[in-house]
């Protein structure tokens, strides 16, 4: 690649993005040519400026998910910028969600500089640049993929946590009620469990999903 790496910064925290600013400013081969606050300014500024590399965030207040943000930005095509995950969160359903939008890797904010500015550079060459946590869970997936709840299984999982109704999380996911209860009953088996409710507390102790 000829030139600076070209990043553009979705992060929803003004001091956070002064932070991340700061230290790229201080890395040769690095340009920052861009920073958005939400989801959806983080889209247009994607496709406006073209960066080689996205840091995204996941949790970007009420509106459109860090996840959502990168499916959209990824949908473009081999044009599109390698999105690089940059968040506090090491939840099965942040990472799983990331990934399958087409995240090229995922790492964690306390990660040192010079792991950062190295997963720039592995992004920017189409690389996947994954923390030590979030490697060794998704090594885990693949060894016990039916032991281990499906993104959309854990998806429903979130939406039962923070205390919606079948009804209510049928229509958030555009899926049938029936759909939602098989999911459901896939994660009891699953977790072990037979009620909502320990199904979240088990999938909390697990690290699946954030605690409600």
């Amino acid at each position: 690649m000829s030139g600076p790496i070209r990043i553009l910064l979705v992060d929803d925290h003004p001091v956070v993005r002064s932070g991340i600013r700061a230290m790229l400013a201080d890395q040769p081969g690095f340009a920052l040519v861009g920073e958005a606050a939400t989801g959806r300014e983080g889209v247009e500024e994607a496709r406006r400026l073209s960066p080689d590399v996205v840091l995204m965030d996941l949790q970007l207040g009420a509106g459109m998910h860090g996840s959502e943000a990168t499916r959209e930005i990824t949908a473009a095509g081999a044009d599109a910028p390698r999105v690089l995950v940059l968040t506090t969160f090491d939840t099965d359903s942040d990472i799983l969600a990331a990934i399958e939008a087409g995240a090229t890797g995922y790492l964690l904010k306390d990660a040192p500089p010079d792991r950062l500015f190295a997963a720039i550079r592995s992004a920017a060459a189409g690389d996947s640049a994954l923390a030590p946590s979030v490697a060794s869970r998704l090594l885990g997936r693949m060894r016990s993929p039916t032991a281990t709840p499906t993104a959309r299984e854990l998806e429903v999982l979130r939406l039962v946590a923070e205390g919606l109704s079948n009804r209510q999380i049928s229509k958030r996911l555009f899926l049938s009620e029936t759909t939602i209860k098989t999911h459901l009953v896939h994660l009891y088996a699953k977790l072990g469990v037979d009620s909502r409710t320990a199904a979240v507390a088990a999938a909390s102790r697990r690290g699946l999903i954030r605690p409600p």
